[in-house]
């Protein structure tokens, strides 16, 4: 696998162990790339390209990514130790960690948010209706370990260098008049058939319906018609169920399956049996 930079986020459905198979599908030259839902940022911060711009309608993710492109690396690892010191963080202390989160959902510190990533149970970010932090406590496994530290500081330098401007609005709200003919457009949209905790409609975010997938569906046609390049990450089939509208919808454009096995195979996709097929699809040849 090439080297790529992971995020420091745990974020559900992230996409860091299949780059290999989407970043060498993008054009070798980008002059404006748009990662339209951006999630743990795993793609957009890989990319190569005179401008990135990173959407996500999860506003407690991009104000945490906005903070340490504004923060220096040193001082950021300085506060986190800090922290840690503080609730005496460790893989045993429930105690510190339920103190930090209930400090956090007083204050709704980025730092303390980030912490709470750390300590959580897999690492990973829930939120209730009222956006309260409320992941269990990850005894005997989570912490701010070597490798998160790593990944946190090749992260953050990445933010430093690169161009890359952050927002927060609903897909259909982003001001795509920036773009023009032979930019970039990554897809990594909430998936109709699968479940996810930041799609369920219940964690004070809008959840993601066949209305949102008919739109997104409908956006990427206009790029198309407007020569702008899309790559648009979903899957055809999960757990016996199949998205028809976008397997129809696909046969206009390139179908890449992640799992070659799944390439022209459409009879598989209703076998209860059949794993996740996972796809790249593009408006280009790639």
């Amino acid at each position: 696998m090439t080297k790529y930079i992971k995020s420091p986020m745990n974020y559900t459905g992230g996409k860091y162990k299949i780059l290999d198979y989407i970043i060498p599908r993008f054009p070798a030259e980008i002059n404006n790339f748009v990662d339209l839902f951006a999630g743990g940022l795993n793609v957009g911060i890989n990319v190569q390209a005179n401008t990135i711009y990173a959407n996500d309608q999860i506003t407690y993710l991009i104000d945490l990514y906005c903070m340490f492109q504004n923060t220096s690396t040193e001082s950021l690892l300085n506060d986190i130790k800090d922290k840690i010191s503080f609730y005496n963080l460790s893989q045993t202390n429930a105690e510190g960690y339920n103190r930090l989160r209930a400090e956090y959902n007083k204050t709704k510190s980025l730092l303390d948010l980030f912490m709470l990533t750390c300590y959580s149970f897999n690492h990973q970010i829930r939120f209730n209706s009222k956006h309260e932090f409320n992941n269990p406590f990850g005894k005997n496994r989570s912490s701010f370990n070597d490798s998160i530290e790593n990944n946190l500081i090749q992260f953050c330098d990445a933010l430093h260098k690169k161009n890359i401007i952050f927002s927060t609005v609903d897909f259909r709200d982003f001001d795509f008049t920036k773009l023009s003919k032979g930019d970039l457009v990554y897809c990594d949209p909430p998936y109709l058939i699968t479940n996810g905790s930041y799609n369920d409609g219940k964690r004070g975010f809008n959840d993601w319906t066949m209305v949102e997938d008919e739109d997104l569906r409908s956006v990427l046609d206009s790029f198309n018609n407007r020569g702008i390049l899309f790559a648009f990450s979903n899957v055809f089939a999960h757990k016996g169920q199949t998205n028809d509208a976008l397997i129809k919808w696909s046969k206009n454009y390139n179908v890449m399956y992640i799992d070659k096995t799944y390439s022209n195979c459409s009879y598989h996709l209703k076998n209860r049996e059949t794993k996740t097929v996972e796809v790249l699809i593009t408006n280009y040849e790639s």
